[in-house]
C-alpha cells in the first residue's frame, strides 16, 4: 500500500473559491493519518502561494476562515507545499513573493517523476 499522497492543483482556480477548501482539507486529513503528503500548485492555483492573496478569499461568503487558513492547517499537519515554475512565470511571481508555507519551486519533470512513483497515490484538482 502506498504511504505517500501527491496532490496536484492545476484546474482549481481562485476564481472559483468553493473549490479551494477540499484539496487542503483532504491533504491535512491524510497527513494526520501519517501519510507523507505533498501538494504542487500550478497555473492559476499557484496564486494561492502568493503572499497576501489567499488571505482575501473565503470558500463560503461571510465565513471567518480564509483559504489561507486552510493552507496553514494543511502545512501545520505536515503537508509539504510547492509551486510549479510555469505558475510563477504565468503570474509574474518571484520566490520572494511566496508565503512561508511554500517550501519550494519545482518544474514539470519533478511533477512527472512524482506521479510515476509506485509508492505514491495521486489526486488532481
Amino acid at each position: 500500500m502506498a504511504n505517500k499522497l501527491f496532490i496536484m492543483l492545476q484546474n482549481t482556480s481562485p476564481a472559483n473559491p468553493h473549490q479551494l477548501g477540499a484539496p487542503f482539507f483532504q491533504a491535512a486529513a491524510a497527513a494526520t493519518m501519517d501519510y507523507e503528503v505533498e501538494m504542487v500548485l500550478t497555473a492559476d492555483a499557484g496564486l494561492l502561494m502568493k503572499k497576501g492573496f489567499a488571505e482575501n478569499i473565503r470558500i463560503i461568503k461571510g465565513s471567518p476562515k480564509t483559504v489561507y487558513d486552510f493552507i496553514k492547517d494543511a502545512y501545520d499537519a505536515g503537508v509539504v507545499l510547492k509551486v510549479c515554475t510555469p505558475s510563477l512565470e504565468l503570474n509574474a511571481l518571484a520566490k520572494d513573493d511566496l508565503i512561508p508555507e511554500c517550501s519550494g519551486i519545482v518544474g514539470g519533470a519533478y511533477v512527472i517523476e512524482k506521479t510515476m512513483d509506485d509508492d505514491t497515490k495521486v489526486l488532481a484538482y
